[in-house]
Parts: C-alpha cells; sequence; structure tokens
C-alpha cells in the first residue's frame, strides 16, 4: 500500500474511531487525552510494518510497560497494589475502544499516593545513624527480586535502601580521606563518626532533591508514559513524542547532548549513554562509554546534581554548556563501579566521524601490509548533494590502498550504529561485481532490491575482511551481511551484531486528525517502524543480527546487550533469496577459524578479556550486597581491585608497524597540532588493540592460503 493511501486511511480512521467517543470537559483535559490514546493506536495500526490487533494479548504488553516505567526499581508500589491494578492488565484494549481513562488514572493515584509516602519516610531514617554492625543485606536488583507484599516490608526495603546508599558514601569518603593523607601531611583525618555524619547529611540533600522532582513529575509526564507504552507494545524503536518546545521535541527525538558529544536514552529512570560521537570532547576524554549510566551532573568544581528520575531534555540543559567550560560526569559503568568523568565542553570535531585509512603491519619479514580502514558511521550530507559521503570517501581510501599495493583490506565497523542505507549499497558494490546487497520491505508489499548501482566495476577484489561487534548495527550489519552472504569478506567478531534491523519514519499527529479537532493540537508526534531489512539470502538482520565468521573473545559476552534484549523487539523472519554469484575465492572459514582458535587460547590478552567478560557478568547479576560495613568493605575492595585489574583488558601492546598517509611531524606545515594529536591518538589505540591484531593475523592466514 503506498504511503499517500496509508496516510488517507489513517486519517480516515482516526476521525471515525474518535467520533464513537463522547467527550467531556474535565480539569485534567481527559478530551485530548484519550483523542491522543486513540489516534496513536488507529496511526499505529495503520503505519506499523507489524500491527497488533487491539485484544488481550496487546492490553498485557501495555500493562507491563506501563508498570515499569511508573516503578523500575520496584521501589513504590506493593505486590498488593500491583495485584489491584492487574485486574485491568486484559482490559486496557477494551478502555482503548471505549474511551476510558480509568486504568490510567487508577495508576496515577497510587502511584502519587505511594511517593508522598516515601517522602516523608526517608528523612526519618537519616535522623541518626544505622546499625552498621547488624547481620543484614540487600538485593537492588530489581530483575531479580519481586515487589514488596505490603506497605510494610516496603518501608523495610526503604530502610535498607538508604543505608546502602550511606555506606556508598561513607566509603567514598574514607577513600577520598586516604587519597588526600597521601599526598599532603597537613590534612585533618576524620573519625569514622564524623564521616558517617557526613554521609548521612549528603544522601538527605540527595533524595531531598530528588523528591522534589519527583515532585514536579506531572500528570502530563506519566501520560506520556501510558501512551509510550502503547507504542512500545509494537516493538521497542517505536515510541510516542509529546508536545513541547521546539528545542526539547529535538532532543527528544534525537538524544544528541551537543555539549559533550555523546547520545543519550531515558530508561528506568536512568539516562544512558548509547554511543559516543567520535571527535568528540568525550570521544576525546576516552572514559564515557556506551552502556554507561549517568547519575550525576556537576558544573566545574560546584556540587554534582543527581539526575536519577530526571527527564531526558532537563538532563540535557545540565550537561550542554558553552565551549570551554567543565561538566563533571558521575557514571556508574557496567561492571558496577562508580567514576567521576570530567569533560571540556567543545564544538564537536566533525573530522573524526569521516572514514579514515593506513596502513600496518610488523617487522617480520615475512608480514603483509594490510590496508586498515576504520568507519565510525554511515554518514550523508541530506542537505546538500556535494556535501561529503562515506560512500565517496571508503571508495578514496580503498583506491589509495590498492595504490599502495596492500596484501588485503580490513574495514572496521565496530560500535558503528549505522546511517545512510544508500551509502552502504555503493560501499558494497566497490567489492563485489555485480548483485544485490540488501532487501528492505514494507508491510503488505513485496521486498525492494537495493543493487550495486555500478555491476561489473570493482574497485578493489582483493583479501578482505570486517571487524564488527555487539554495537554494530542497522547499516553495519547490511554491510557485514551482504559480504558474509557472497564469501566476500571474512567477518570478524563477538558472537553476534547488535540486531537492529528496521527502519523508522516520523509521523505528526496533527496531521492526521480531523479539523474539528484543531483545538487539541497541538498533540505530538509517532516514530514508527515501517519497514525490515533483509539479507540476500532471505533472512533479516532483526533480532538475531550477524553472527560472524570466527567469533573472538570480547567484553561484553556475557552481558545481555542488542535488539532480542529489548521489550517486545519484531522477531527474526525470513523471505525469499535473491539471486546472486558466490565470491570467486571465498575464504576457508573452518581452516581460518581453527588457526585462530588456537592462537586465542594460548594468548594471555585474551585469556584477561575473557576474565574480565565473566567478572563483569557475575558483577551486574548479583542479588545481595551486606549491609554490615566490615563486610561493605570486603567487598568493595575487591570490586575496587577488581575494577583496576580489568580497566584496560583488550588494551595490550600489540607489534604493529604504521604506515601513515600522513605522518605525525614537527616539520610538517600542513598538519596542526591538533591533526598531529589526532594521528598519535590513532596510533596509539591501533597499536593497543589486540582484536585488531589477531584480524590482521586472521586475514595473513587467508592471504596465504590463496597464494599457494
Amino acid at each position: 500500500m503506498k504511503l499517500k493511501k496509508i496516510i488517507a486511511l489513517a486519517a480516515i480512521l482516526i476521525t471515525s474511531s474518535l467520533l464513537l467517543g463522547a467527550f467531556f470537559v474535565h480539569e485534567h483535559n481527559e478530551p485530548k487525552e484519550k483523542l491522543i490514546v486513540n489516534s496513536t493506536y488507529e496511526i499505529l495500526k495503520s503505519f506499523h510494518y507489524s500491527p497488533q490487533q487491539l485484544d488481550d494479548s496487546f492490553s498485557a504488553r501495555v500493562f507491563d510497560l506501563y508498570i515499569k516505567s511508573l516503578d523500575y526499581n520496584k521501589m513504590y508500589f506493593t505486590k498488593d497494589q500491583i495485584d489491584v491494578l492487574t485486574s485491568y492488565k486484559t482490559q486496557i484494549d477494551d478502555q482503548i475502544r471505549t474511551n476510558s481513562l480509568d486504568f490510567f488514572n487508577l495508576s496515577i493515584e497510587i502511584i502519587e499516593g505511594q511517593v508522598k509516602k516515601i517522602s516523608e519516610l526517608y528523612p526519618l531514617f537519616l535522623q541518626q545513624p544505622f546499625d552498621y554492625s547488624a547481620k543484614e543485606d540487600i538485593n537492588i536488583n530489581s530483575d531479580k527480586r519481586d515487589y514488596c507484599q505490603n506497605q510494610k516490608d516496603l518501608e523495610e526495603y526503604w530502610r535498607k535502601y538508604i543505608k546502602y546508599q550511606v555506606l556508598t558514601e561513607i566509603i567514598s569518603l574514607e577513600n577520598d580521606q586516604k587519597k588526600k593523607a597521601e599526598k599532603s601531611d597537613s590534612v585533618i583525618v576524620k573519625t569514622f563518626e564524623q564521616l558517617e555524619d557526613s554521609a548521612r547529611q549528603v544522601i538527605l540533600k540527595r533524595y531531598d532533591t530528588r523528591f522534589k522532582r519527583i515532585a514536579k513529575v506531572s500528570r502530563n509526564d506519566r501520560f506520556s508514559y501510558y501512551v509510550n507504552a502503547i507504542a512500545g507494545s509494537f516493538d521497542p524503536h517505536t515510541n510516542y513524542f509529546p508536545p513541547t518546545e521546539k528545542e526539547d521535541f529535538d532532543i527528544s527525538m534525537s538524544g544528541k547532548l551537543e555539549g559533550i558529544g555523546a547520545t543519550l536514552s531515558e530508561k528506568d529512570g536512568y539516562i544512558k549513554v548509547v554511543e559516543i560521537v567520535p571527535g568528540s570532547p568525550s570521544w576525546k576524554q576516552g572514559e564515557l562509554k556506551a552502556e554507561d549510566i549517568i547519575l550525576k551532573v556537576g558544573q566545574g568544581d560546584n556540587e554534582p546534581v543527581e539526575i536519577i528520575d530526571m527527564r531526558l531534555d532537563e538532563a540535557v540543559r545540565l550537561i550542554r554548556g558553552p565551549k570551554g567550560t567543565k561538566v563533571v560526569l558521575t557514571v556508574k559503568k557496567i561492571d558496577g563501579s562508580v567514576v567521576k568523568i570530567p569533560i571540556i565542553r567543545d564544538i564537536i570535531v566533525l573530522e573524526e566521524k569521516y572514514a579514515k585509512s593506513t596502513i600496518i603491519t610488523t617487522n617480520d619479514k615475512k608480514a603483509y601490509k594490510i590496508g586498515y580502514i576504520y568507519l565510525p558511521q554511515f554518514y550523508t550530507d541530506m542537505n546538500d548533494p556535494r556535501g561529503r559521503k562515506c560512500s565517496i570517501d571508503i571508495k578514496n581510501e580503498v583506491t589509495k590502498l590498492k595504490e599502495a599495493k596492500v596484501d588485503g583490506i580490513i574495514i572496521d565497523l565496530r560500535n558503528n550504529g549505522g546511517g545512510s542505507l544508500n551509502d552502504v549499497v555503493e560501499i558494497g558494490g566497490l567489492f563485489i561485481d555485480k548483485g544485490p546487497i540488501v532487501q528492505v520491505k514494507s508491510m503488505n508489499e513485496a521486498a525492494k532490491q537495493y543493487n550495486d548501482h555500478d555491476g561489473g566495476i570493482i574497485t578493489y577484489d582483493g583479501p578482505l575482511a570486517i571487524m564488527v561487534n555487539t554495537f554494530s548495527a542497522s547499516a553495519s550489519e547490511i554491510l557485514a551481511a551482504a559480504m558474509q552472504d557472497y564469501k566476500r569478506a571474512i567477518i570478524i567478531g563477538t558472537e553476534s551484531t547488535y540486531g537492529k534491523g528496521t527502519v523508522q519514519r516520523i509521523v505528526d499527529i496533527d496531521r492526521l486528525v480531523s479539523h474539528e479537532y484543531h483545538s487539541y493540537k497541538p498533540l505530538g508526534a509517532i516514530k514508527v517502524t515501517i519497514q525490515k531489512f533483509y539479507r540476500i539470502n532471505g533472512g533479516t538482520t532483526q533480532f538475531q543480527g550477524v553472527k560472524p565468521d570466527i567469533i573472538l573473545p570480547d567484553l561484553y559476552d556475557k552481558i545481555d546487550i542488542g535488539e532480542k534484549e529489548l521489550d517486545y523487539p519484531l522477531p527474526w523472519s525470513e523471505i525469499k533469496s535473491v539471486p546472486y554469484t558466490i565470491w570467486k575465492s571465498a575464504p576457508n572459514i573452518k581452516d581460518l577459524a581453527k588457526k585462530s582458535a588456537s592462537r586465542i587460547q594460548k594468548d594471555s590478552s585474551f585469556i584477561m578479556i575473557k576474565e574480565a567478560s565473566k567478572w563483569l557478568a557475575d558483577t551486574k547479576d548479583q542479588e545481595s550486597i551486606p549491609l554490615e560495613i566490615s563486610k561493605f568493605r570486603e567487598k568493595d575492595e575487591k570490586d575496587l581491585a577488581l575494577s583496576k585489574k580489568y580497566k584496560d583488558a583488550g588494551k595490550h601492546s600489540v607489534p604493529f608497524e604504521i604506515i601513515n598517509w600522513t605522518t605525525p611531524s614537527k616539520e610538517n606545515a600542513t598538519l596542526d597540532s591538533v591533526a598531529n594529536k589526532r594521528i598519535e591518538d590513532w596510533n596509539k589505540s591501533i597499536k593497543e588493540d589486540v582484536t585488531l591484531y589477531e584480524s590482521y593475523q586472521i586475514l595473513s592466514d587467508y592471504i596465504r592460503s590463496i597464494q599457494k
């Protein structure tokens, strides 16, 4: 069905469905809320790649998502209250049909009542010291525990949780005091009682701020959670954006923080780092990573502000700032450690998001010269047809490497979250004679092939490898999948790539509702999944991602990351394959993998990576934390020691010799100090990259096999 027909149908459906309900004036503007709920569902039913029926199964999905958004850590609702709300679990579909908000109104009444009770409770716990010798523990992993049975149990849990927070602060103050004492003899050493009192005051202030912020959460905010639960029940990339100021609306959709160069998302009350923008201040500083959770934001040396439970747009305002100013992020790493990361705000250096290449080899006389191309994202300038495109840049880099007579090429797509579809098709075409690269399917339409446009022209026909990891997504998966299907390249990486094989489009609700509802505008917008990517062999990259030909150990091997870990992702599926011709000298993957495994088994760097991966998983999944101070200290010391031990896992000196196109030099007048530093940093990272070194050896094995 063509887009214009879908829009017309959606408009008709929205108008007709809404006329069924009678709207009455309400102090909370329930007519507008009902209009948004109905409009959202009708748009999703008409546009979404996999429309959901309005039934009990749909209702249960919405219920689970919405309850999680209200109380993600199971800190407010009791089991008794959840049981009351569960009576609506299979009725949300009926409520949408009848324009009822009874479930939503009841949920607001209960959650706001609970927030009020806890806001009056926590100051009482902090009035005097806890019993730190008591043999008790706490489970803070919400995935591993149920709701508290009743209000009494919930209040006891909060007592333990506040105690846990105070203990964490005491240890932090003790560690800071030790560091200062080591640097200076004039430091006044505080007693445990003084540190404990300070810790309670810090936590009290923190929770005062937190609950003031929670008190500002409006009905409109919670309504957005409700509508997002409806949208999210279709798939995790379908979202509702409420009407806001233009700047805030753009931030909500992009999640991009201009001041430090990080793409963020808000989930379950936490601000999580999704991606670091290449060339940005965060990228240069080097400590902020994807999957990090930002707990606090400090301006320069001022007292930091906690951003747990803060809206994304509010967090953005704290993190953004003028060039040259310092922001200090208190971050919880994936291993559970909490660190402070100072970042100097700056304008993002766009040069670092572009493709670049070098030649890597070793001092062995028989070593091969391998071209190495790093592509951080599939960029294109949508507004300027003469603007920079990654497909042109990659072609130029490949041409340079070919002219340098390299023996093979490695393309690094690790941490590349995707981008331009047309460019990935163009890049795929550089390495094959002719044929399809990907299939794209819309709802109720035949799949469309995207083919190599310059059929018969091969820019490079030599040995090729592509590196991927868990964070390689979308366009990265398309290129890796196509080259794997053609057996054109050796795909090297983690157990699988991310698994995002879908396309989204923004739909403005205002454009689709009948003119008679003009007074209710603005109504917001919906980002809806409209298409799915399929490999040329017929399988989708969605959900499962791309499984590399040769799998290397990775820090995140045992951590649940990727599309399959999100709520209600679209499933893997299969359509008809399309004709394509296998590459003339396909690599013997079985033999190459066997040789790689033999090296890895004896490699101390990869042994360390495996150990670190297991430690990360164990730390993330831990359930019980002791609240007896001696055991708490013991655990903290152990975690700190292991964190230091595994901090640089995967970064060890490797015997690379690098041949740069432009070598840093004081005499080179064409390069400024920033460019020199950029090249030096890149060279350093290459010489510490054990995964790249193993990829180099794998490709070298392949080259030897075809030269025999």
